[in-house]
């Protein structure tokens, strides 16, 4: 398992309380669309993420990352 693979896991764990419709997750996943969050529940999973993994998303990152796939690199890119 990649160290990508195991973020996607882990960032996968941390949207499950946010995804009582079950939407499968990949990458194109997108966090409006799909998932259908607002922005109350995008401020509280990036908090958790932010926790997760002792990292700051600034504000233009937020707005920037669409999809899964998208954090899962942001977060990776973040950890260095």
């Amino acid at each position: 398992m990649t160290d990508r693979d195991e973020t996607f896991d882990r960032v996968k764990a941390l949207i499950a309380p946010y995804n009582p419709n079950g939407v499968a997750l990949t990458d194109a996943t997108t966090f409006q669309g799909d998932l259908e969050w607002d922005s109350l529940t995008v401020m509280d999973f990036v908090a958790s993420i932010e926790d997760e993994f002792e990292i700051i998303i600034t504000m233009n990152q937020q707005a920037e990352i669409e999809t899964v796939g998208q954090l899962v690199d942001a977060v990776e890119e973040l950890r260095g």
